[in-house]
């Protein structure tokens, strides 16, 4: 099985990938609106499709990534029936499962931090993803959208601290510490609410008094995820690559153009407007792999140095180098100079001759 954690900073939000290596097949848990990217750049550089999002419950400091993510794959929305969102495409219940090739998910019913709370258990009971049902030495808040610590504290106990194995992994939804996962064991034991010998009276005690304000992005989040992260005027589309070249985004965070592509975007390019910028030494611009015919050649370290200077902000850059190494940072240094239409030419100048495109040698 692959596995991944990924980490949104601006709302401590834990978006995780589960993918069955045989099949392709692959499932996101709290995906994240603004990192819907992100992860499809991880999804196709891991060869994986996702069949479908699933949310923990309906988020209130942020907006799921679920409808961008099915705009752009196909893949189905499935959160709580409880929840009482729209344009989902499966209503889970507790007891139902969620498949993902051979593997599958068993879903179980957590409310009380708000009423449609899901915690998502592995097959094996290895894993465990907890929403805000269960956090790392904590829980979810009790005191709006339907939350109830009388709720919580059962749900908590009797789906996850009491029915699981000591050893199963518990992964939450958010941690504002960077703390990244936890234990059945470890939160029986310690966690300050919900640990040792706290009864359902100490528990509702504790949360009856936390006092804390809401959510600043409760009001937006809260609407915006009964839709499933639809946008509110209906549209359907995925989030735009540019579009003045076939450029994908890599999950490294860098826009990327394969050489094929890019021999096609020059050729149909009447107005030159794509500028070419080979960041390599100037012995192996003019000699060894040569370079792409109206290459400019600008050494990384002088165009370090002079953050793009002599570079048209306004215009497409492509950088160049031998492997695609050194130009990525090149894309970076110009991204951060403020060019806002910058690729990095995918395997450099070796993926260019393998595919027996165009070049020149010697000074240009």
């Amino acid at each position: 099985m692959i596995f991944r954690q990924l980490f949104d900073p601006q709302s401590s939000t834990y978006t995780y990938l589960l993918g069955d290596a045989a099949s392709g097949e692959a499932l996101l848990i709290d995906p994240v609106f603004e990192q819907a990217r992100r992860d499809l750049a991880l999804l196709r550089e891991l060869g994986l499709r996702p069949v479908a999002t699933l949310d923990t419950h309906v988020h209130a400091d942020h907006v799921t990534g679920a409808w961008l993510i099915k705009a752009a794959t196909g893949s189905q929305i499935l959160l709580s029936e409880a929840a009482g969102a729209a344009n989902a495409d499966r209503l889970l219940r507790h007891g139902d499962t969620v498949r993902f090739g051979a593997r599958h998910l068993e879903v179980r019913a957590t409310p009380g931090h708000t009423n449609g709370c899901l915690s998502y258990v592995l097959d094996d009971h290895a894993m465990a993803f907890t929403g805000d049902a269960l956090l790392i030495r904590g829980c979810g808040r009790t005191d709006f959208q339907q939350g109830s610590p009388a709720q919580l504290f059962q749900s908590v106990q009797q789906q996850l601290l009491l029915s699981l194995p000591a050893s199963c992994l518990l992964y939450p939804a958010h941690d504002y510490r960077g703390l990244t996962v936890t234990s059945v064991a470890e939160e029986k034991r310690y966690n300050p609410r919900l640990g040792g010998d706290a009864n359902e009276a100490d528990f509702a005690g504790y949360m009856n008094h936390l006092g804390l304000p809401h959510p600043k992005l409760m009001d937006l989040a809260v609407p915006a995820n009964l839709r499933c992260g639809r946008p509110d005027d209906g549209a359907d589309a995925a989030p735009a690559a540019p579009g003045w070249a076939p450029v994908t985004l890599s999950f490294s965070g860098i826009w990327e153009i394969q050489a094929q592509a890019l021999a096609e975007a020059l050729a149909a390019d009447a107005a030159q407007e794509i500028q070419l910028v080979d960041v390599r030494e100037p012995q192996e611009f003019e000699t060894g792999l040569g370079h792409i015919p109206g290459a400019r050649l600008l050494p990384l370290a002088q165009l370090a140095a002079g953050a793009g200077q002599g570079v048209d902000k306004t215009r497409p850059v492509v950088t160049i180098c031998r492997s695609g190494a050194r130009s990525a940072q090149a894309s970076v240094l110009l991204t951060k100079a403020g060019f806002s239409q910058v690729a990095n030419l995918a395997g450099g100048m070796l993926r260019w001759r393998a595919e027996a495109l165009p070049f020149e040698q010697g000074d240009s």
